[in-house]
């Protein structure tokens, strides 16, 4: 295990980050460590610990803006808009059930650096979309700042979009800055049967054509629909969500029904009911439990994403389902192997990239956890990397070899 340097503040953030660049020692950034077994195994000398940096700096709910220091936990945070009756409109993936971990184990800056948003992706965007600022110390021990604290202020190159999903690799973020929304009072699930992957990739394509604004859209097979709340047997499946104030989700229900009609009568899942599934769904509750069978998380073209999920899952043994209307497929496979070529391979054709997030540490260390660069982007992030962390000193290697 490698020696741990505490940090209380901004200040002895970068007094370690520079202490570390001085002595040619690389450093891990751990928060509560809940994603600690996402990406590359972390070979470091030092592990850097931001646990103390707790803390709501700003909230301003009629200005729908937050501000809260990196290893402020999750649950903090959305207690506290809750109450407000807001809450994270990207709707973040709690990875911590899945990796083993207890449910919120996560922080703020852990939820930043990765970058996994939810079933509302198709409809709020992701973690990125919704940074306003960002407070950080880069990989040459020099702290810096960059965005607002409301929109209108944000202005200069949009440090905060590129921080986000970069596994701390950039820089070392000690406070964050992010726009929140109302949350809806009202949401219910339109759940229709499908007859096979090409039919849920048709009635998810109508549905987000539709004027109906659905937040959620997702296939979810059988076998893997009947581990979800609310669908306790039930053959596959296309669930479909709306949200909203009551008048508006009661008519477009109506419309979203016939545009489902085509493919077959629909179920409804009122609020909590609806909620619960929802939640399942983001958090990739049918493979939790599993140990550590490889789970890919593959981001593809929407129209092929049921009938590549289901082929992969035959050809290799598995069980995938799909979110964000198709464009996400969640493949958890048997046994020790990632099956990285295999997985790979399959997706090429469709374009996009898969990501490894869950497997034995042997697995991650032999297999391309992110999707390999191509010639052209791989020298951009290497210029991005140098640009923010010359010394190779934060959590070096965690994204991509070398870097």
């Amino acid at each position: 295990m490698s020696d741990i340097i505490a940090a209380r503040d901004d200040g002895e953030v970068a007094d370690a980050v520079r202490t570390a660049l001085s002595a040619g020692k690389t450093l891990e950034i751990r928060g509560h460590g809940s994603k600690r077994a996402v990406g590359r195994p972390s070979q470091t000398d030092l592990t850097l610990d931001l646990s103390a940096l707790t803390g709501v700096t700003l909230y301003e709910p009629e200005e729908l803006v937050l501000s809260a220091r990196a290893a402020t936990p999750r649950v903090d945070i959305e207690d506290m808009l809750a109450a407000s009756g807001q809450m994270l409109a990207f709707e973040p993936m709690d990875p911590a059930p899945l990796l083993g971990s207890p449910a919120g184990a996560g922080t703020l800056g852990g939820l930043f650096a990765v970058n996994l948003s939810g079933p509302r992706r198709i409809s709020h965007g992701a973690v990125r979309d919704h940074a306003l600022g960002i407070k950080a110390v880069s990989g040459r021990g020099e702290p810096f700042k960059s965005g607002g604290r409301v929109v209108k202020n944000v202005t200069g190159y949009d440090l905060p979009r590129l921080m986000a999903g970069a596994f701390g690799t950039l820089c070392v973020a000690t406070e964050i800055t992010l726009k929140v929304l109302p949350r809806p009072p009202m949401e219910e699930t339109l759940v229709a049967k499908v007859a096979s992957p090409e039919a849920a990739a048709a009635a998810l394509s109508a549905a987000m054509g539709s004027s109906c604004e659905v937040s959620g859209a997702a296939f979810l097979p059988e076998g893997v629909a009947g581990r979800l709340p609310g669908l306790s047997g039930s053959p596959a499946v296309v669930a479909l969500r709306l949200e909203g104030v009551a008048p508006s989700v009661t008519a477009r229900r109506a419309m979203l029904r016939a545009v489902l009609a085509p493919f077959g009568a629909a179920d409804v899942l009122e609020t909590d009911a609806s909620r619960a599934l929802w939640l399942g769904v983001r958090d990739v509750a049918p493979f939790c439990g599993l140990g550590e069978r490889a789970v890919w998380r593959l981001s593809t073209q929407p129209m092929a994403g049921p009938a590549l999920a289901t082929r992969l899952a035959a050809d290799l043994g598995g069980e995938a389902y799909c979110d964000w209307a198709g464009g996400l497929i969640w493949l958890c496979l048997p046994g020790d192997s990632a099956h990285g070529d295999a997985v790979r391979a399959a997706l090429a054709p469709h374009g996009g990239h898969a990501t490894l997030i869950r497997a034995t540490a042997a697995e991650r260390a032999r297999t391309s956890v992110f999707q390999p660069l191509d010639g052209a982007l791989a020298a951009l992030t290497k210029r991005v990397k140098e640009s923010f962390d010359p010394g190779l000193v934060l959590n070096p290697g965690r994204m991509h070899a070398g870097m």
